[in-house]
């Protein structure tokens, strides 16, 4: 760097894209459709220019999850009083951003490779929550398990429309029934 422009700012047109723009304007689409053209539009950039910044719509919900699991995870610790009321707080979290985007539940609660970032950051403070509830290691993953494929199946079957009666399912419900029965325990011998 020369002397003239060492400790000045870098001149020239700051950058249009960044992560935060992209994921704005991918959550305000329906994801089931969206597709990377549609994105780059939504942005007012070229398609190759989004292509610098992510690769493929895998890369584009491997973004999307990155900030989706920042708004949910609660940002307290789980403790072995407030456990319950941490993992309530959570699939709330969830219930409510996953839902308020058109196709990001579905897309969840299918099969697919899952961001390894974001994914074990929630696997991580889910399990903490079951251990600190007095689950063993084999019972607080089988409990992750439990918790994480019901509440994504849950709100992913709700979001596609997919219902077995004539009742609204009642999500508060569910998570009663769900935590009830969590963590997960070995069977004792009769």
């Amino acid at each position: 760097m020369s002397q003239g422009t060492q400790g000045r700012a870098r001149l020239g047109r700051p950058p249009r894209l960044n992560r935060d723009l992209i994921v704005a304007a991918a959550l305000d689409s329906d994801l089931n459709t969206l597709t990377m053209r549609d994105l780059a539009a939504r942005l007012d950039v070229s398609h190759s220019a989004l292509y610098r910044w992510v690769a493929d719509r895998e890369g584009l919900f491997h973004l999307i999850s990155d900030v989706m699991v920042e708004r949910i995870l609660p940002t307290t610790t789980p403790t072995g009083e407030n456990w319950r009321e941490w993992l309530t707080a959570l699939a709330w979290s969830m219930h409510e951003e996953f839902l308020a985007v058109p196709g990001y539940a579905e897309h969840v609660a299918r099969p697919h490779r899952h961001n390894p970032h974001s994914f074990a950051r929630l696997h991580e403070r889910v399990v903490e929550a079951f251990r600190v509830a007095g689950a063993g290691e084999e019972m607080a993953e089988q409990s992750w398990y439990i918790f994480g494929m019901g509440v994504v199946q849950w709100l992913g079957a709700h979001q596609s429309g997919h219902h077995i009666g004539d009742l609204e399912p009642r999500f508060e419900l569910f998570l009663d029934v769900l935590l009830r029965g969590l963590p997960a325990r070995e069977r004792a011998e009769a």
